[in-house]
């Protein structure tokens, strides 16, 4: 067990992540190279190993967080990693890009500063590959079953690699010309270095998982005939459907959709362009969104030059302490700085952002290349415009960072699954993954129920979900696999960590 006087002996001490401008001069992780294994045992001590860990409710895939943290506070990273895996299959995707809402609902957390779990878990993680605790693992035997799984992000690999470890003939049909979904391609290396990835989809395929990329299911490839050639499907596309902006000026050239910037970017760390087609070198730069993908570009933007950033909010700034409507255990929404917020800080010297702002309409040059932005105040509760509050900043390319819809409503796949939308514009399942089907062609009879079941097709992931956190997309994962696997054998022994009507424990 931890010591049981650690949190009151121990204050909070974070893993430090390197300097602002050293990390900024390059495209590696925050904290590379900065695992400090005597502060995180240290940290992890302070674990105060409750009897009631709330910290497994605030975690999606129930990790086993006080087990861990007295491995990790004995320094037995073999029985940590253990731990760790038996919930989690990449907890080094978690511990670099979770926010952690476990930490929110740390008990400690009640009246003083949580425990690092964040810290612990990635250490634990980096340890395991470093000393080989997360060999491959094939399974004893085939089920003679196979799945088809579409997408190969962290909802689709954490099914692929469920089903593969219980014994059924797994294939992951990906579009992209590399594995990894937004895991590849939408999240920067800065964050996470795709060395992660890569690593662990070695070890998936060493035990069993066939992967099969530039395969576009609903376009290259029937999503029809793909669902006869397996005995179930898990659809794991994601929440692609952009939000637009429908603002005067929104056709200049100069603004894009925030995933176009990313992705570009990306291609270039991937060694496929030498320069990106969108760039914010020598130009002042605005993001409206002030989300994860956001700070993504922020991040981006200040690594490639920029002149200068604003990342326009039109939410209010929270305050510093849970507001009284949010109390523990959930997720509150208070004031937080993200690596890139502190990098612009350390640049520019304030916070690039500007809460309860939005967008009125974009002027153009006479080249039809955005100049400005015109921007209001907003009213917190309405976001109605306050009248007198209109100001323009320039603004050489623009970013949008508003969020997603649901899966992407081209390409077929929907339509060739007979899946129906739910009111968010997610796939709609039952309380068991199980997709369900839009209405019948015209001419034919009228169901017996209102929807009906696609045979053998499972949603899982944001396409199912709408868009939500990493932790989500793998727990989803998992519990599908659990899904697919009794709906082929009749039972299973996979572990299912939530449904598909379960929401996050937040406000």
């Amino acid at each position: 067990m931890t010591d049981p006087w650690g949190f009151f002996r121990t204050p909070r001490r974070p893993v430090p992540g390197r300097p602002a401008e050293q990390r900024l001069g390059d495209w590696r992780e925050v904290h590379a190279g900065q695992t400090l294994l005597p502060l995180v045992s240290e940290q992890a001590n302070r674990c105060m190993d409750c009897g009631v860990p709330f910290c497994h409710g605030g975690c999606p895939l129930g990790n086993l967080i006080p087990e861990w943290n007295a491995y990790a506070a004995h320094g037995d990273w073999r029985a940590a990693a253990d731990r760790l895996h038996a919930t989690n299959n990449f907890p080094e995707f978690t511990g670099r890009l979770c926010p952690a809402p476990c930490e929110d609902s740390c008990v400690l957390s009640i009246n003083s500063d949580p425990v690092t779990i964040k810290n612990v878990e990635q250490t634990i993680a980096d340890q395991a590959w470093e000393h080989g605790y997360a060999p491959p693992a094939p399974p004893p035997r085939l089920s003679g079953r196979t799945i088809g799984v579409i997408g190969s992000g962290p909802a689709g690999l954490a099914a692929a690699q469920q089903l593969t470890r219980a014994g059924h003939t797994v294939v992951v049909y990906e579009r992209d010309d590399r594995l990894g979904g937004l895991l590849r391609y939408g999240i920067p290396a800065f964050k996470m270095e795709k060395a992660q990835l890569d690593r662990r989809i070695a070890q998936m395929s060493a035990e069993g998982t066939v992967f099969r990329t530039g395969a576009d299911v609903g376009r290259a490839v029937d999503a029809a005939e793909l669902r006869r050639r397996h005995d179930a499907v898990v659809v794991a596309v994601g929440a692609g459907e952009r939000r637009e902006l429908a603002v005067p000026g929104r056709r200049l050239r100069g603004i894009h959709q925030a995933m176009e910037y990313l992705i570009a970017a990306n291609r270039v760390g991937e060694g496929d362009l030498d320069r990106p087609t969108i760039t914010a070198e020598g130009r002042h730069v605005v993001i409206i969104g002030g989300g994860d993908t956001g700070s993504d570009c922020l991040g981006t933007a200040l690594r490639q030059g920029a002149l200068s950033v604003v990342q326009l909010d039109i939410n209010p700034e929270p305050g510093p302490e849970r507001p009284d409507a949010q109390p523990w255990p959930v997720y509150p929404k208070v004031y937080r700085i993200s690596h890139a917020h502190e990098e612009a800080r350390g640049r520019h010297g304030t916070d690039p952002r500007l809460f309860s702002s939005a967008t009125v309409h974009f002027d153009g040059d006479a080249a039809g290349r955005v100049r400005a932005l015109h921007l209001t105040a907003v009213e917190p509760t309405r976001r109605a415009p306050l009248p007198g509050t209109e100001r323009v900043i320039e603004a050489g390319l623009v970013l949008l960072a508003l969020g997603f819809s649901g899966p992407e409503r081209a390409g077929g796949l929907g339509e060739q699954l007979a899946l129906s939308r739910d009111a968010r514009g997610a796939f709609a399942r039952d309380a068991d993954f199980a997709a369900l089907a839009g209405p019948r062609p015209p001419g034919e009879p009228a169901p017996r129920a209102a929807r009906r079941e696609p045979e053998g097709v499972f949603v899982a992931g944001d396409a199912g979900r709408g868009q939500s956190l990493v932790v989500w997309a793998i727990a989803e994962g998992r519990a599908a696999a659990a899904a697919v696997d009794r709906y082929l054998t009749g039972s299973t022994a996979l572990p299912s960590p939530v449904r598909a009507h379960d929401r996050p424990l937040s406000a």
